[in-house]
């Protein structure tokens, strides 16, 4: 809400500077930072007087793993509340709440709430099972129709008219556009269609960094790196000269994006400071599931979707190691890794965890470079 003061610039000149996507999202950033060390302190001890613990699979099913990571036993988890309640206030305070920063507002609020509620099981049963697969799924699938409904519904509607400047209409959702590939490849999608691609993404993303959580800082620095991306492109896909010079879709509004990317930066980052090895909290699902929601549904509403496979590699590999290596298991009875997702199979090699972690750090890097290359090579 911060936002307004630009109206006050005939009191007070510099005032105006805040009507600048630019300079909301950097205050954005550093305001999700500073709130993530302020109450990072308390939210850990708290977690720990509630005896929050990370549960972990039988020592008999995952061997040697469990010998290597012994010492995290009594390390708490649901520290995704604090990136959460960094992400949220910094955005509150600092993006204009047009229909897409409340999308994705929403869409973070439900799946924290679907990933706390998966913690809070293994918690309170002392086990890694948590919330059955069907019911995450459910959580999921209603949180795509919600997202649905507040951009092509009334309520979208709504949002876009009481908002004071330009915002893209509900129809430009049913759009495809593909990297490397200059014009929109589907026009319009039908409403089945969209809610297919918006439940896979939303699902595909969410999973995977649910699944690339298992090392100490290993999502959460990854998750920098892509929200970082992203933040660059919602501002070019909110700004028509950027979106005309790039040959990207134009949707009017969704440069606010790049404020809620940018919040997203600062309390990662926070969060990074004590999640760091060896790490003194763990996200939890409560963290990497609604992370991976929120990233999906900006992907999503900048018509970035498919660029997420190429921007979010490291996560693409995570998901993809687990896939394979049921599925080799399942047909032929050997499994391609030692141990997926494919970060413990390099642990089991003999790499030490956080040369594992650094080095999925400069690979997601990487993987963000060649995502934004996809902007200009069109």
């Amino acid at each position: 809400m911060l936002s307004y003061l630009q109206f006050g610039e005939d009191l007070f000149g510099p005032l105006r500077l805040f009507q600048f996507i630019s300079v909301r999202a950097i205050f954005a950033g550093v305001t999700a930072l500073f709130l993530g060390f302020l109450f990072g302190p308390l939210i850990i001890r708290a977690l720990q007087s509630f005896g929050a613990r990370q549960a972990f699979r039988e020592k008999e099913e995952v061997g040697k793993l469990a010998e290597l990571h012994e010492g995290k036993a009594k390390t708490p988890t649901m520290g995704g509340l604090l990136i959460f309640g960094s992400v949220f206030l910094s955005t509150l305070l600092w993006a204009e709440p047009n229909v897409y920063v409340v999308t994705a507002m929403v869409t973070y609020l439900l799946l924290t709430v679907v990933g706390f509620a998966d913690d809070y099981l293994k918690i309170s049963k002392r086990n890694s099972k948590g919330l059955p697969g069907k019911f995450k799924l459910l959580g999921q699938l209603i949180t795509a129709l919600v997202a649905l409904y507040f951009l092509l519904g009334p309520l979208g509607e709504f949002l876009t008219g009481v908002h004071g400047k330009a915002v893209g209409s509900a129809s430009e959702m049913t759009e495809l556009w593909v990297p490397f590939y200059k014009e929109v490849l589907v026009q319009s999608m039908n409403v089945i269609l969209v809610f297919f691609l918006f439940l896979v993404t939303l699902c595909g993303s969410s999973n995977a960094i649910n699944l690339t959580d298992g090392l100490d800082g290993l999502a959460i620095g990854c998750t920098v790196t892509v929200a970082l991306t992203y933040g660059v492109m919602a501002y070019a896909s909110g700004n028509s000269i950027i979106a005309d010079y790039l040959r990207v879709s134009w949707v009017p509004g969704t440069g606010e994006l790049a404020v809620v990317c940018s919040a997203l930066v600062g309390g990662s980052l926070a969060f990074l400071w004590y999640n760091a090895h060896p790490a003194e909290v763990f996200m939890g699902d409560t963290g990497s599931l609604a992370i991976g929601g929120l990233v999906g549904i900006i992907a999503l509403m900048v018509h970035q979707p498919i660029t997420l496979i190429l921007v979010g590699g490291i996560f693409v590999m995570e998901a993809g190691s687990v896939i394979l290596q049921v599925a080799s298991f399942k047909t032929r009875g050997k499994r391609i890794f030692r141990m997926s997702p494919i970060h413990h199979h390099f642990e089991l090699k003999g790499w030490k965890e956080t040369k594992v972690v650094i080095r999925f750090w400069i690979l997601s890097l990487i993987f963000a470079i060649f995502g934004l290359a996809t902007l200009k090579l069109r």
